[in-house]
């Protein structure tokens, strides 16, 4: 499976999704009969929509999250799987339940490796919040005991999967997601002879659930954001670079990141491996590597579950080398953010030529932009972003001196200001002396916010060591913005004057 193909979206099942449901459950359940009937899962579909999620690439089924609500009090104490249905074979739902029971979650054979059913796991959860329940109970399947059944007893299998001595692909994933096992149930699934019948009874609690009479408002949507200050150091091959570039997306996601930032450049140590004497001919090296990076990265998109904003990179477009920005979804969609202010170095030293584009980018995390380096110290392109709906501005930057980076600082924090915006600034640290025009570097990484009540005093949410290399993480309340937008201190959006001045399009 290639990442270049995928493009995923989350959705609910609908009845007319029956078919492509069957086949992908006869595909993966064969040792315990299979789908369910065509009733069955119909009437779950009407009962409890939300519940039934499915994830499909390019109109394909590809996994599938099955659920339905129960009474917390009922389920989370011994029962079978029996106890969720009734003789006809329909599922019980309990439109009253205070807590989700995860029936069944499946991915087609194909795509595992992409950490999908993690994804429907925090789809699974994000429902729980918002309907404001207790918690996610669900019977788990152990289908690798028979294999220890004569040597061990049900618990001391679950205790040794617990402390990793063993796998079970399906105990193992749940305990993962942060699920707890509360119990050992017998003969809950009795035909499912790879757990000899067993299953345990796992636990999810929803943290933020409040009784119905204490429920303030809505939850507060917050987006977090990781970035690396990244230090330039000699490799020896590309692998060396991607397995440190993975690195740090598997470290970034395993804080929960929706977003994992890399600087502008941040393979120029490439350039290394070849010869120095021309700088337009390294240049082009460096951009022969670009569509691996991209295909690459975007493919850690996807199995990380985060989207990638790739630093910048040089691409060779019919002999023109542009300077540009990939935005990496965790869907498996790619879009690209050009430079459109070249520095005189590039135009000089790289004959790099600048884009015409700027464009704000929707996500599953907001409305986003980037503008690489040089070009977020011209306030025009902030501007009319800011007029499509910006919430974040991301600014991937190298600078070799405090000077040139102080600049892209302050404009940086101008155009959170001016544009009501969060702005994230990430640059490359450290020498780099085998590399003409990059020997060094200079760089504090740094989130910032508008300035008012509702942030940071000095408008700094996060900022890094200087010229140190480290991650840096910031969670960002959209909320916040929108109250800015409308009941600010200042509201810069909409004071402007264009009655008397505006900036527009030229294409």
């Amino acid at each position: 499976m290639s990442p270049d193909d995928l493009h995923l979206q989350l959705r609910n099942i609908r009845k007319e999704d029956y078919p492509q449901l069957k086949a992908l459950m006869d595909k993966v359940y064969p040792d315990i009969g299979g789908a369910w009937g065509e009733h069955t899962i119909l009437k779950l579909v009407k009962e409890f929509p939300e519940g039934q999620i499915c994830l499909e690439d390019n109109g394909q089924m590809v996994g599938v999250a099955l659920t339905v609500r129960v009474k917390y009090a009922r389920f989370s104490n011994p029962h079978t799987y029996d106890d969720l249905m009734d003789a006809r074979e329909n599922i019980l739902n309990d439109r009253k339940g205070d807590a989700l029971y995860g029936l069944d979650v499946l991915i087609h054979p194909d795509y595992r490796g992409f950490r999908l059913g993690r994804r429907l796991y925090d789809a699974r959860k994000e429902l729980c919040r918002q309907m404001n329940l207790k918690a996610i109970l669900a019977g788990g399947r152990i289908v690798n005991f028979h294999k220890y059944a004569d040597e061990l007893t049900p618990g001391q299998y679950i205790e040794g999967v617990h402390r990793r001595e063993i796998y079970d692909p399906i105990l193992t994933f749940q305990l993962a997601n942060d699920f707890t096992v509360k119990r050992l149930l017998g003969k809950y699934l009795p035909e499912d002879k790879r757990s000899v019948g067993f299953a345990t009874l796992l636990e999810w609690n929803n943290f933020l659930y409040e009784p119905s009479d204490n429920i303030l408002g809505s939850r507060i949507r917050n987006v977090r954001i990781g970035a690396v200050q990244w230090q330039m150091r000699e490799i020896d091959s590309v692998e060396e670079m991607l397995k440190q570039v993975e690195y740090f997306v598997d470290a970034m996601s395993s804080y929960q990141s929706d977003f994992a930032v890399f600087p502008e450049f941040f393979n120029a140590p490439l350039m290394g491996l070849t010869d120095q004497s021309r700088q337009k001919d390294a240049i082009r090296f460096l951009a022969g590597y670009t569509d691996r990076f991209k295909r690459e990265m975007s493919q850690m998109a996807v199995s990380y579950n985060i989207n990638i904003i790739t630093g910048s990179m040089p691409l060779d477009e019919d002999d023109v080398i542009y300077n540009v920005s990939y935005l990496c979804r965790r869907d498996g969609t790619i879009e690209e953010q050009r430079k459109i202010h070249v520095t005189p170095h590039e135009k000089r030293d790289w004959v790099i030529e600048g884009g015409n584009h700027v464009q704000v980018f929707d996500t599953d995390a907001g409305k986003i932009g980037i503008l690489i380096c040089y070009d977020v110290e011209f306030p025009e392109l902030g501007r009319l972003m800011a007029a499509e709906g910006l919430e974040i501005l991301f600014v991937p930057f190298w600078t070799d001196t405090r000077n040139a980076y102080l600049r892209v600082r302050h404009c940086a924090q101008a155009r959170a200001v001016e544009n009501e915006c969060y702005v994230v600034t990430c640059g490359s640290v450290g020498n780099l002396p085998q590399v003409e025009s990059l020997d060094v570097q200079y760089a504090q990484s740094a989130v910032f916010s508008p300035s008012d009540f509702a942030f940071p005093y000095d408008a700094i949410l996060a900022e890094t060591t200087p010229n140190t290399e480290q991650l840096i993480f910031s969670d960002l309340n959209l909320d916040e913005l929108r109250y800015l937008h409308h009941e600010g201190s200042v509201t810069n959006l909409k004071d402007r004057r264009t009655d008397i001045y505006e900036v527009t399009r030229k294409w």
